[in-house]
């Protein structure tokens, strides 16, 4: 069975982030997660675990997008560094990084080799803190326009460049259900490189039933794997939100 993490950023958005844990513990989840931190009172977050009893499974490098940038590899091992205090601070052992923008006076290439270095000058910062950072692509035909990395397949490339037991891809089946498809047969077949999950209806980026995509055939498809992390709820629900987490529960 996947172990379901609710993605706070997305609900109750008139509620304080402490707040929105509480709910998340309260309807029974194992975990939760969150986007950026710089923004963010840790402390009270911290606090509100404690409290519920409830561990964050994933958040983002901050500042994020910072991947494809040039002359950008200190301030990557800076926030790096940064980061990785404010995940042993929450006991938390993933995070997400971000690539960025295509950078249209340069070739695909060029570009994948930075991102390359960019990785293996972070790479052994996370293997000494015993954390995995996952790199997300992104849709470009809805909803992030430009971004550079889309496809699984590039992903994995460079995670298996890097060579890093730390580097992992963030499979997003909402993004991927729009950019390429082909989601069970890439889950399955890509699933050691797989670091995290993400998941939203398709279309709209709302609750996992009811649209074009069968998320208890994609759930069972996790639970065949050797995947042991978490599956991150990132939606926005058109119903109340209690309803569509609890929902979703019915999938697993």
């Amino acid at each position: 069975m996947v172990k379901l993490s609710v993605c706070i950023e997305m609900l109750w958005n008139d509620q304080p982030y402490e707040e929105r844990i509480r709910r998340v513990a309260a309807l029974g989840f194992p975990a939760f997660e969150f986007w950026g931190w710089r923004q963010k009172d840790i402390p009270r977050i911290h606090a509100a675990m404690d409290t519920c009893g409830l561990p964050v499974s994933v958040f983002g490098l901050d500042p994020m997008g910072m991947l494809v940038r040039r002359d950008a590899q200190a301030m990557l091992v800076q926030a790096m560094r940064e980061t990785i205090q404010v995940a042993k601070q929450l006991d938390c052992r993933t995070l997400i990084a971000t690539t960025g923008n295509t950078l249209e006076d340069e070739t695909y290439e060029i570009t994948r080799r930075r991102v390359v270095r960019h990785l293996r000058a972070l790479a052994p910062l996370a293997e000494d803190a015993g954390l995995t950072l996952c790199i997300e692509p992104l849709n470009t035909l809805v909803n992030h326009h430009g971004y550079w990395l889309t496809r699984m397949s590039e992903a994995v490339d460079i995670a298996e460049e890097v060579d890093s037991p730390a580097i992992k891809v963030l499979m997003d089946i909402y993004h991927q259900q729009i950019q390429e498809g082909n989601i069970i047969s890439n889950l399955t077949n890509y699933a050691h490189h797989i670091g995290h999950f993400h998941t939203a209806g398709v279309p709209g980026r709302h609750e996992l039933v009811g649209g074009e995509l069968d998320y208890r055939a994609i759930f069972k498809a996790i639970g065949a794997t050797d995947y042991a992390g978490y599956v991150g709820l990132e939606f926005s629900p058109t119903k109340p939100v209690e309803e569509a987490l609890k929902e979703t529960l019915g999938l697993v």
